[in-house]
């Protein structure tokens, strides 16, 4: 990470060598060795001055060590050091995003899966992070994907599945656990992506083919049932009710002929026009 533009040590210098040169003129005019080593004198301390000028941006930290000793942090703006004695590491303060890598994991029923995320987290201590890592970015991502196998392999892989958000909370919990320690802040983990074996994918297709059947066996024996016992109701009413039979057998024949050019005929028993020709007959004697 790098410094942003330092324009203003660049305008101090010239400043303060063109102050020397208008200073120095006269005396280079009537004694030039001695103006000239004046001159370059001037020059020699505006370089000091210019260089010792550093500017950060609002999202960078300067760590500065004297003579290799950790002195203070400096910025964001502008600040000053003394150079050739002290030396600077800028870092970045904004949140940072990293991908974990893709790991396989066997999960603690046996089922081997590889799971990919991503890692979200800032330098909340400079001091820690410079003074205590070698590299603070290549740290937390092998901690982080080491959490990653660990929390992984002691889930079954039906709970790797359906906790995704959990899964993310236990490995979060233990990175920031141990990066507090070289100052950083974990913001959160997200698991991305679950690659589990083509076999096992075509199992588990099968198995969900198998509970939707299942599902659907259940639901239309429930119907029929449903249906049996309403069955069952309606017969029970029309067996206590004389009339009742007569009245859906007129609305049953009433359903077959809405219209005009329909019609409809009726299949009456040989024994019922028996008896309706008997009943007849008694009447007129």
């Amino acid at each position: 990470m790098l410094l942003i533009i330092n324009y203003i040590s660049t305008i101090i210098f010239f400043v303060i060598s063109g102050l020397g040169f208008i200073l120095t003129s006269p005396l280079m005019a009537t004694m030039p060795v001695f103006g000239m080593m004046i001159f370059g004198l001037i020059v020699s301390i505006a370089l000091f001055i210019s260089s010792g000028i550093k500017i950060a941006a609002q999202w960078e930290k300067a760590v500065v060590f004297r003579l290799g000793k950790y002195s203070s942090i400096a910025g964001p703006g502008i600040f000053f050091i003394i150079p050739m004695i002290d030396e600077i590491r800028v870092i970045d303060t904004r949140i940072l995003t990293m991908d974990i890598p893709k790991q396989q994991v066997i999960t603690k029923d046996n089922v081997p899966v590889s799971i990919n995320g991503v890692l979200y987290f800032l330098v909340s201590n400079p001091e820690l992070a410079v003074v205590k890592v070698q590299n603070y970015s290549y740290a937390i991502s092998q901690f982080a994907q080491a959490a990653l196998r660990d929390v992984m392999g002691g889930m079954t892989f039906d709970e790797i599945l359906a906790e995704r958000e959990q899964i993310g909370k236990a490995i979060e919990t233990s990175v920031e656990k141990e990066s507090k320690e070289w100052g950083l802040e974990v913001k959160g983990i997200r698991i991305q992506d679950i690659d589990v074996p083509e076999e096992l994918k075509k199992m588990m297709s099968r198995q969900a083919s198998a509970e939707r059947e299942k599902r659907a066996t259940i639901t239309k024996a429930e119907g029929d049932k449903l249906a049996a016992l309403n069955l069952a109701d309606a017969a029970r009413t029309m067996h206590e009710s004389p009339g009742a039979m007569q009245l859906r057998t007129l609305q049953s024949i009433d359903g077959l002929g809405p219209t005009a050019s329909n019609t409809v005929v009726l299949a009456v028993p040989i024994e019922i026009m028996e008896l309706v020709k008997k009943y007849s007959g008694n009447n007129k004697n």
